[in-house]
């Protein structure tokens, strides 16, 4: 089962209108009200964007990721959601100069699993990834932010810069993600 954790962003709709489309079961629960004691429950996560920083939210998320990995669990990071996974593991963010928001092309720089020729998204976001951790390797780049799909090294944890949520290159990366 897919949880969804909910962490505000305006997008979310968009994604799960796209998994409910798509038949594929899920549940979605707000990082507040999740009990961490049923993550098990789950064999793949996806973390959404957010609007707000709060400590509290980070720390659940990124207790999440920690399952993860541990538990060789399936997770897609969506924008804060790459982010909060780079933090997570010994990585930093950055605020950007400017809000990053629009189409954007990525370049896929190594194989894998989730997508395999270069994609047209959406982005919208004013932090991004400055430093990668060593265990995440980064999987594609565009003109713009040199981390745009990350992926823990031999493991079925990604993330994106971007929000898959919002075009036709992204919904496919989404369902390949779940069909993995």
């Amino acid at each position: 089962m897919l949880l969804v954790v909910d962490n505000g962003s305006i997008y979310t709709k968009k994604l799960t209108d796209f998994l409910t489309q798509k038949n594929i079961s899920f549940e979605k629960q707000s990082p507040q009200l999740l009990n961490l004691d049923l993550l098990s429950n789950y064999d793949s996560f996806i973390i959404s964007g957010r609007r707000k920083n709060e400590k509290k939210i980070n720390e659940i998320n990124s207790k999440i990721i920690i399952h993860c990995i541990k538990n060789n669990s399936k997770l897609l990071g969506i924008c804060y959601g790459a982010e909060i996974l780079a933090l997570t593991l010994g990585g930093t963010i950055r605020k950007i100069p400017s809000l990053q928001k629009g189409n954007e092309s990525i370049e896929i720089i190594r194989e894998n699993s989730i997508c395999k020729n270069s994609i047209n998204v959406f982005e919208s976001h004013s932090f991004e990834i400055s430093k990668l951790p060593s265990i995440l390797i980064p999987l594609a780049k565009s003109k713009n932010c040199k981390y745009e799909i990350i992926q823990y090294e031999k493991k079925p944890i990604f993330g994106t810069q971007f929000h898959p949520e919002m075009s036709k290159d992204g919904n496919d990366l989404i369902e390949s993600f779940c069909l993995l």
